[in-house]
């Protein structure tokens, strides 16, 4: 292959940087005037969990990919994995800041509705008196603090949880690290101050401040909050022995990855730079890779924010429903509308509900004989998942090719297969060096003797929640050609392998790209 070219180089972006510019539009969105005050929060608030994404995803496979070859080329911007590292975190740092610029100013004007999330640097000593009270009732019995020694370990600390750390020296002047986990899950994240109804203090900076009484017998010299974010990125399939059950194989796969090395340290305040190349130390990650952050490290507090103003509309966009489809006539089998013309839907302005009585309809239909589908993400509690299971009892043969490899979706996924095969579906997983990405279910019903195809091809996953929010589109058709060529996908990926020819549909990885080209 020939290097690519000054002009190639001009023309195309790196994909770490591209994917950041991606996350500033999500930041705009924060910084625009046009949008309403809390829809600008849960912006913020966005902008940072797709940050934690990166990081544990692309952030972690270029430190993989430098350990393994650090002079290795970017094919389209040329850049090696070390100088794709030292771009993203500068436009990180960048980036960063002006999130904490906007988060300050959105907090400010959330105060102009009475609601505000305070410290102990603007409380009066009543309110410090309370919340001393109740850090010691209520917050104190849960800690678990570590001090860090040389008969104590520097302690495991979990993938974006908060810990309060501490400085303390003893009077012979020997200095140590005080470690107090924050986030127990018995200790509410906001906690009300009494001064009046819509002002908290979160559960974090009260632990810090107290840290002092936890770590009674040293002076604190210095303390921050911190957050550390763990690489992700497993490859699952160049780890798999084909003698082991790839479901329990899978779900030890997601254990070991809440272990995996650290890729970005954040902290809440300036630690002296002795006690930041120790933290960095204790971890085995680089200094380069530490962010100071003015706002709170974890932002989903934000939604809960919000529900204390949900009757102020003019503070959220306006309530939007999907809406009924005029395609289909009620009363009437969605089958036999299907048969009759092809149905198109577009999420979320049309409602996903004539999917859903498709799929309740065939699971109680006596003529139908399979239902096959593909499964990336669905609902938590979802309903498509539950039509299958129903169409299993009822009898119908059902296969479920569960995708386990959808990025962070993965224990939700193996909950769902175990669930359809004690219902008594059938259930695949995806094919060796591929994600299934289809969003692909055919249901077969016996027309005198002869199979009858009715096909649903979409571009959005089976989750009726994410249908209310998400763009995407549906199609619904009896067409025969379209409903071969899905059961030819179906029996491909039952056979542990690709459709190698397609006369409707384009299917990759050998039906696809050549077609389009």
């Amino acid at each position: 292959m020939s290097k690519t070219s000054d002009c190639e180089k001009q023309v195309y972006m790196n994909r770490e940087i591209s994917w950041l510019k991606f996350n500033e539009r999500v930041l705009e969105e924060a910084e625009s005037e046009k949008n309403p005050l809390c829809e600008r929060l849960s912006f913020v608030s966005i902008y940072q969990s797709n940050l934690d994404e990166f990081f544990m995803v692309r952030v972690g496979s270029l430190i993989d990919r430098m350990l393994l070859d650090k002079n290795i080329r970017d094919n389209k911007s040329n850049m090696t994995p070390g100088e794709q590292l030292d771009a993203v975190l500068e436009r990180v740092h960048f980036l960063n800041e002006r999130k904490d610029i906007v988060y300050g100013r959105l907090m400010g004007r959330l105060e102009e509705h009475n609601v505000r999330i305070v410290d102990f640097r603007n409380i009066n000593k009543n309110e410090n008196r309370n919340l001393e009270e109740y850090f010691n009732s209520e917050i104190a019995p849960f800690l678990s603090p570590v001090i860090v020694g040389e008969r104590q370990p520097f302690p495991f600390l979990k993938n974006k949880d908060i810990y309060a750390a501490a400085v303390l020296e003893k009077k012979n002047g020997k200095k140590k690290i005080g470690i107090i986990p924050c986030g127990s899950g018995v200790i509410p994240r906001l906690i009300e101050v009494g001064r009046a109804s819509g002002t908290y203090i979160l559960s974090e900076e009260l632990i810090l401040h107290f840290a002092p009484a936890v770590f009674k017998e040293y002076t604190v010299k210095s303390k921050s909050l911190l957050r550390v974010t763990r690489n992700a990125d497993i490859d699952a399939d160049a780890l798999y022995d084909e003698d082991l059950d790839y479901r329990e194989f899978m779900a030890d796969i997601i254990r070991q990855r809440k272990r995996l090395s650290p890729v970005r340290l954040e902290l809440s305040r300036e630690l002296d730079d002795e006690i930041v190349n120790k933290l960095c130390k204790y971890m085995d990650i680089g200094r380069k890779y530490v962010f100071r952050n003015l706002s709170p490290l974890d932002l989903s507090f934000v939604f809960e924010l919000q529900d204390h103003l949900r009757q102020k509309s003019e503070l959220f966009y306006p309530k939007r429903i999907p809406q009924k489809s005029a395609q289909f006539i009620d009363g009437r089998p969605i089958l036999e509308q299907i048969k009759e013309s092809d149905k198109f839907l577009a999420y979320p302005f049309d409602s996903i509900k004539p999917f859903l009585n498709m799929l309740h309809e065939a699971a109680a239909d006596k003529d139908v004989v399979s239902i096959k589908m593909t499964l990336y993400r669905v609902a938590k509690n979802s309903e498509v998942v539950n039509a299958l299971i129903e169409a299993a009892e009822n009898g119908k043969d059902v296969l479920v090719l569960v995708e386990l490899k959808a990025c962070f979706d993965e224990e939700n996924n193996i909950e769902w297969s175990r669930r359809l095969e004690a219902a008594g579906c059938t259930v695949i997983y995806g094919l060796n060096g591929f994600k299934v990405h289809s969003k692909l279910c055919l249901i077969t019903k016996n027309f005198g003797g002869n199979p009858e195809y009715y096909t649903q091809i979409g571009t959005g996953n089976y989750n009726e929640k994410t249908a209310r929010i998400y763009t995407d589109l549906s199609l619904m058709t009896a067409d025969s050609v379209i409903g071969r060529n899905a059961n030819d996908v179906f029996n491909a990926l039952a056979s542990d392998t690709t459709v190698k020819s397609s006369e409707a549909l384009l299917v990759a990885p050998n039906c696809l790209q050549n077609r389009v080209i």
